[in-house]
């Protein structure tokens, strides 16, 4: 939260012809979280399979959107918050729902954005046979019994951020218009009404900082 950074040159990626800093900005943090957890998905969601997201906020918003960009997979949005099911729907979310009832044992890959209070537990119980549950939220845990992971043949994979690759091709998306960041500026003195926002929910995807 400053005016500079001193960096190197193998920490920048150059930009295409169009793309504003503040408009990308949240892409290097959040949305290399996401993608690094969609890119590592992609050959398990084939056409015909089914990725349920938990969670269309500042990360999920932009997982649904590398999905759809780069899997045939059917997209189930869950979130309690009409303001990022609306969200969801609008970025083309095949099914947007408030809650997982009647989800039970339906996805090939779960994609938990939030993993806590509650969240992790119904990854799990929405998780098919032979599926994989990504978790990239934190804050709560995974409880589930060996032999539950035996006898179904789940996978539970963790993800942290991205590779500088990763990066790379997620700017290429962002050019080409097919991954946009839903997001809010702000000066860089609005720094606490920024952290008040989204602690209040008022803010919807990023908050952007600028000097």
């Amino acid at each position: 939260m400053a005016e500079l950074l001193l960096t190197n040159a193998r920490a920048c990626v150059k930009l295409a012809e169009g793309l504003e800093p503040a408009d990308v900005a949240a892409l290097a943090d959040a949305g290399l979280t996401a993608y690094h957890a969609v890119r590592k998905a992609v050959p398990l969601l084939h056409p015909g399979t089914t990725c349920v997201v938990i969670g269309a906020g500042g990360l999920g918003h932009i997982g649904v959107q590398c999905l759809l960009a780069m899997t045939a997979t059917r997209v189930i949005v869950v979130d309690p918050s009409e303001g990022a099911r609306r969200l969801a729907r609008d970025l083309g979310a095949h099914e947007v729902v408030e809650a997982a009832d009647g989800l039970t044992d339906t996805a090939h890959v779960v994609l938990d954005f939030v993993g806590e209070q509650g969240a992790e537990r119904t990854g799990l119980a929405v998780t098919r046979r032979a599926g994989s549950y990504f978790v990239i939220g934190y804050g709560g845990s995974v409880d589930i019994p060996t032999i539950d992971l035996i006898s179904t043949e789940r996978n539970i994979i963790g993800n942290l951020v991205g590779s500088y690759t990763d990066l790379d091709e997620l700017m290429i998306l962002a050019a080409a218009g097919k991954v946009r960041l839903h997001t809010r500026t702000y000066p860089l003195a609005a720094v606490n009404e920024a952290m008040d926002d989204l602690e209040a929910g008022r803010l919807q995807g990023r908050g952007i900082l600028v000097p």
